[in-house]
């Protein structure tokens, strides 16, 4: 069921809550930077959720394209993570929440799930932070921002790039977007997830590459596992890609 809710800010947000009978748990699942709740990648992770008897909540971050207030010019880290915080406060009133709840997040929605879990580790059960973003600083060190990218984008203070998904469009976020990222690192209180964690990357990812996901993955204390999709990019769109990653996320679901 479609719902919309207001953040903190009185903006719009937009909500997919897919209830489950004879419920087994409860699944939050956030996209990444330009994302929405309907890409293929997003609706497979919910899918594997569902298919093992949990309520999955989607939504539409604001700042982003889809059905949420706000412009993707105004997205940051931080707007990513409030919006996360919001709507796992507007779910608590709900019948069917409960605690301790499963996250799951692609790149931004990765880092935000995984901040979240870090301040608040008693309410999350497991965590699945899949081609996550780990820090602005290891941002800055990537593939993607080499080559003079990053200095442009300074001096001119805005980042131009084309929308994979809609030819012909051109997204454009302004330098302001990296300040705030450079705020937000998972690194330093690792030590919090406690719980189980699991990470997917693809290897042919630039800008969240598999050695800044191992980085990670071996400061984690808890159970963990860590697949890397061969021939998967950042954002997974290959029908083989997502069978795999449902796959794995079925198991892993299944363990917890």
């Amino acid at each position: 069921m479609k719902q919309t809710i207001k953040n903190r800010k009185g903006q719009i947000m937009v909500v997919l809550v897919e209830e489950t009978s004879n419920q087994r748990g409860l699944a939050f699942v956030m996209h990444g930077l330009s994302g929405n709740k309907d890409q293929a990648h997003i609706q497979t992770f919910a899918e594997a959720f569902k298919e093992n008897g949990y309520t999955v909540v989607r939504f539409d971050t604001t700042n982003t394209f889809g059905e949420s207030d706000g412009n993707y010019e105004d997205a940051t880290t931080t707007n990513y993570y409030e919006d996360l915080e919001d709507v796992i406060a507007w779910a608590s009133t709900q019948s069917w929440y409960q605690e301790p709840f499963v996250l799951a997040g692609h790149s931004l929605g990765g880092i935000s799930t995984a901040l979240f879990a870090e301040r608040y580790s008693e309410k999350v059960k497991a965590l699945a932070p899949i081609s996550t973003v780990i820090s602005g600083k290891l941002m800055v060190e990537t593939e993607k921002y080499k080559h003079g990218l990053l200095e442009e984008w300074k001096r001119t203070g805005w980042k131009e790039e084309a929308r994979e998904s809609h030819p012909g469009q051109v997204k454009r976020l302004p330098w302001s977007h990296m300040e705030d990222r450079m705020k937000h690192d998972l690194l330093p209180d690792v030590y919090k997830l406690t719980m189980p964690v699991l990470m997917i990357v693809g290897d042919q990812d630039k800008g969240t590459p598999p050695e800044h996901q191992q980085l990670l993955f071996e400061k984690l204390p808890g159970k963990k596992e860590l697949h890397v999709i061969r021939g998967g990019p950042h954002t997974f769109r290959d029908p083989e890609h997502l069978k795999e990653i449902k796959e794995i996320f079925d198991k892993w679901i299944k363990s917890l």
